[in-house]
């Protein structure tokens, strides 16, 4: 039988705008993939007490507290509101429990490493005499941090062995992504399976929730200003406009509102009394999609006692205002027959057809659940694979843990435990452990940066990547003022160095291709390492093949020098060009690197050649030679060799040759710092305003250094002789500098 080619694409983003690697996850499905399975006759609405064959996807959502999804959660300890009835019904051990870890995280953001000490201290002996998981939970995290304890992996990963058993979800997360970085699949799907379920458990019934991803609190090397600053809840200016205006009666701005306060979106609480109140006023206005979520409110039970009949209503109301996703809700309903007579297969595939019909995610996912099951229609499984696959890419979470099902178990497609336990890993981390991401945000806000750092570190345990991006990011930046602590008081240059080394070596596994890159340079210049050019390159490579221009620059400048790489010219250029492709800001580098490629290339003897510069006083005159044009000096002409690259003549004159080619050689390392010196102290607090009506008002020699200093192999000067104060064109007549004809040039290379 021939065999036709059938390929799906499914591009796996975040289940949020940013995406949970660095990179879309792409998922590709042949026709080896999909399993030949006989057809199966469909389950009418005459046996509806009937179990579906598989799984029970249309079971109960009920809302469920955190604390009761994820035991020993630190909620108690940063929303001590949201945990107040729960936290009163604790046993004296896990009292002593919340004490001192919380006793833990107030001494960090102190710098009191001798209390810190006496908090880990405490528990060590909950997790070690009393066996409380949640305790060794904590201390198989201090192991692997290297906090206060000896960095020892083999006890970290006991004690979070041992956790894992006594019913610690962390726990389970941390040693599931141990397996899964050493690909033993095998044990992480068992592991990451259950996690993913947990998350599911909890995701909304009529749409699903948009799931609320750890921000990367930086971008590249510097801060993500514009991401913080929609983080800051209440206090940011655009919700407090947005609750005027609802204030003032906009239906649009009460929606959002209570959308923001039901999901805890942009740095608020999850507050659902106010989320209901919100959506109630724009309710009465006629706005759907507040009664959409009215319907899932009472439906699930979310701080309002659940009522099937009132969900029903209001999901009935939206949907005759044209809100297709209210159908999925409906739909639900009817299969489960709640608020209504009796389950009606046929009619809840109905309302999830006229969803689908209209781009809704949920509507697809449900019919690919009633076709793998069976319910209501044919089971076929290669249909119900493309259904989830559509939802997927819109980026339905259920569709993911549905897939990954489906590789994991073999139904309807190959089984394949590495795409399977991707897959889960990807819904596992939308658990309610996701918290840890807002507490840490929060405190980066506030400027408890020690406390954010050791939040991030728990999260980078569990396989966050962005949670590893930023608490590296936070040990670079901050050095000191993150609190970082070793075995024995605060870390050192050395131990913070191999802390972020090891953080950002974990991102890069994930796709983050910034990190990829420092850790390229951390091999390169021996950061945290030993240095080693060739592991360096492999670096870059990898973060080449993600379109990194500072990458492909790199590996340029090292096949131009033969380091890690074998020396090869031409390939350095191209990786130059590529550069510049990709990012027009690498223009100054790539020109200094272009002409250093030139030089090498053509006078590969020496600094010029044979016929290089000639560099001499004559009655303490100085001079500078053009190229098979003239060699200007003064009043005297000399017939030379053409230049590409022009330094300023007095560091010419007075550096040996052997110099000038180590300066050029070590531009592209001098230029970062520069660059930040730039950065931090010209660009300060209107600094480059007084620079440049400073620069204006230069006149001779000064004005002439400083566009010989500016000048990196721009047209406006690649055929020019700087001489003293004067400027000289191979084309052109001797021109005195002046003040009009050299400020615009100065001002635009400012500017």
């Amino acid at each position: 039988m021939q065999r036709h080619k059938l390929a799906f694409s499914l591009l796996i983003f975040s289940l949020l705008p940013l995406s949970l690697l660095a990179r879309p996850y792409v998922l590709v499905l042949s026709q080896e993939d999909l399993k030949e399975i006989p057809s199966s006759p469909a389950t009418t609405d005459l046996d509806p007490n009937e179990s579906p064959p598989e799984w029970d996807e249309f079971g109960d959502s009920d809302s469920k507290p955190e604390h009761e999804l994820d035991p020993g959660s630190w909620r108690p300890i940063f929303e001590p509101d949201a945990a107040t009835n729960s936290a009163s019904n604790l046993d004296p051990e896990m009292e002593q429990y919340y004490s001192a870890v919380e006793k833990m995280f107030s001494a960090v953001t102190n710098g009191e490493v001798r209390v810190v000490e006496e908090a880990v201290a405490e528990i060590e002996e909950l997790a070690t005499v009393k066996g409380n998981s949640h305790a060794r939970s904590v201390l198989g995290f201090l192991y692997g941090l290297g906090q206060i304890k000896e960095r020892d992996k083999a006890k970290a990963f006991l004690y979070h062995h041992f956790a894992a058993d006594g019913g610690n979800l962390q726990s389970k997360s941390a040693l599931a992504y141990t397996y899964y970085r050493q690909q033993m699949y095998e044990k992480a799907i068992i592991l990451y399976a259950e996690l993913a379920e947990v998350a599911v458990n909890n995701f909304l019934i009529s749409k699903d929730s948009p799931v609320i991803e750890p921000v990367r609190i930086h971008n590249g090397a510097e801060e993500n200003k514009d991401v913080l600053r929609k983080s800051r809840g209440e206090d940011d200016d655009v919700f407090q406009i947005l609750e005027y205006q609802a204030q003032k009666g906009n239906a649009g701005a009460m929606f959002k509102i209570g959308y923001f306060y039901y999901f805890g979106l942009r740095g608020l609480r999850r507050d659902h009394a106010k989320a209901l109140a919100w959506f109630s006023k724009a309710a009465e206005k006629g706005e759907p999609r507040s009664m959409e979520l009215l319907g899932e409110i009472f439906a699930r039970g979310a701080g309002v006692e659940r009522n099937y009949t009132k969900a029903l209503e209001w999901l009935s109301l939206a949907a005759k205002l044209q809100l297709y996703s209210a159908y999925n809700g409906m739909g639900y309903l009817y299969v489960k027959g709640y608020g209504v007579q009796k389950k009606n297969y046929s009619k809840a595939k109905e309302y999830f057809e006229r969803a689908a019909d209209n781009e809704d995610a949920g509507g697809h996912y449900n019919l690919g659940v009633m076709h793998l099951k069976g319910i209501g229609v044919k089971r076929d499984v290669r249909l119900a694979c493309q259904y989830f696959i559509v939802a997927a890419n819109s980026g339905q979470p259920k569709a993911f843990y549905q897939l990954a099902k489906m590789f994991h178990m073999g139904v309807g497609l190959r089984k394949n435990l590495a795409v399977a336990t991707a897959l889960y890993k990807l819904v596992a981390e939308q658990g309610p452990w996701n918290s840890l991401s807002r507490w840490a945000l929060e405190s980066y806000l506030k400027g408890d940066v020690g406390k954010a750092f050791l939040l991030y570190s728990r999260m980078a345990e569990l396989g966050y990547e962005i949670a590893q991006s930023n608490a590296a990011w936070i040990l670079d930046k901050y050095a000191e003022r993150s609190m970082c602590m070793g075995e024995s008081g605060f870390c050192t240059d050395s131990e913070r160095h191999q802390r972020a080394h090891s953080l950002w070596w974990q991102a890069s596994e994930q796709g983050n291709e910034h990190a990829a890159l420092l850790i390229g340079d951390a091999y390169y210049y021996g950061r945290g390492t030993e240095r080693d050019y060739e592991r360096a390159a492999e670096a870059y490579m990898h973060a080449k093949s993600q379109s990194n221009a500072q990458a492909m620059f790199n590996l340029g400048y090292m096949h131009e020098h033969g380091q890690g790489l074998p020396v090869d010219l031409h390939l350095a250029k191209r990786y130059y060009d590529q550069a510049l492709e990709i990012d027009a800001a690498a223009k100054l580098p790539v020109t200094l690197a272009l002409s250093s490629l030139w030089i090498r290339k053509n006078y590969a003897d020496s600094f010029m050649g044979e016929k290089g510069f000639f560099l001499f006083e004559e009655q303490n005159k100085s001079l500078a030679c053009c190229p098979k044009k003239k060699c200007i000096m003064e009043n005297k002409e000399t017939e030379s060799i053409p230049a590409k690259l022009f330094l300023p003549v007095s560091f010419l004159l007075s550096t040996p040759q052997e110099e000038v080619v180590h300066v050029i050689d070590s531009l592209p390392e001098v230029y970062p710092k520069i660059e930040g010196w730039v950065e931090n102290v010209i660009l300060e607090d209107g600094n480059a305003m007084i620079l440049a009506l400073f620069v204006c008002l230069l006149t001779g020699e000064a004005k002439f250094h400083i566009a010989a200093m500016l000048y990196r192999g721009l047209d406006l000067y690649q055929n020019s002789c700087l001489v003293s104060g004067t400027l000289y064109d191979t084309e052109m007549e001797e021109a005195e500098i002046r003040h009009d004809y050299l400020a615009p040039y100065l001002m635009s290379q400012i500017c």
